[in-house]
């Protein structure tokens, strides 16, 4: 069983709960800081990065032309 908490202390020391099940049991308890969420990219965002990443690799397709049976044509 796993049991996690985010918190911001008022005062140095903090008390913890644990569940019946761990008590007993051999635990560890972490404390560290935790960096703020950062603020997810809207969808324009995201599809503009994409965009960036990805021009120098675009290929203009737009004069191909596809003849499935010349591609499929073993004999010739």
């Amino acid at each position: 069983m796993m049991l996690r908490e985010i918190i911001t202390p008022k005062k140095r020391s903090v008390t913890v709960q644990l569940p019946e099940e761990m008590v007993g049991k051999t635990v560890e308890v972490i404390a560290f800081e935790i960096e703020t969420a950062k603020k997810e990219p809207s969808r324009a965002q995201r599809l503009r990065r994409i965009e960036a990443l990805t021009k120098s690799s675009l290929v203009d397709l737009s004069g191909f032309s596809f003849d499935r049976d010349e591609a499929n044509d073993y004999d010739g």
